[in-house]
């Protein structure tokens, strides 16, 4: 089970890392706060100190078209905001080519 899918990087997450050094990831469903500390500190080698996580909820849409009522839902996903000690941090671009 691979437990950190993706970085989320946003606006919000940014601002998130620059004033608190709290990273967002979204992570497997089923992956408990355990698991996610000891993923992020053999994927990234810093130290976490708080694991929070939120299960996203899908959202869920209508749309009236001329063959009749279409219902659409995006996935659930669950998101683990990270805080690591003070003084690491995480480059998410490095292995950008």
């Amino acid at each position: 089970m691979n437990i950190l899918i993706k970085p989320i990087i946003t606006e919000k997450a940014t601002a998130d890392v620059e004033d608190f050094n709290r990273y967002s990831f979204v992570v497997h469903p089923k992956a408990n706060k355990v698991e996610i500390k000891k993923a992020v500190e053999a994927a990234y080698d810093v130290s976490v100190t708080k694991v929070r996580t939120i299960n996203v909820r899908p959202n869920r849409n209508t749309r009236y078209t001329k063959s009749g009522v279409q219902t659409g839902k995006t996935n659930a996903i669950k998101k683990a905001i990270v805080q690591v000690a003070e003084g690491d941090t995480i480059d998410f671009y490095n292995n950008i080519q």
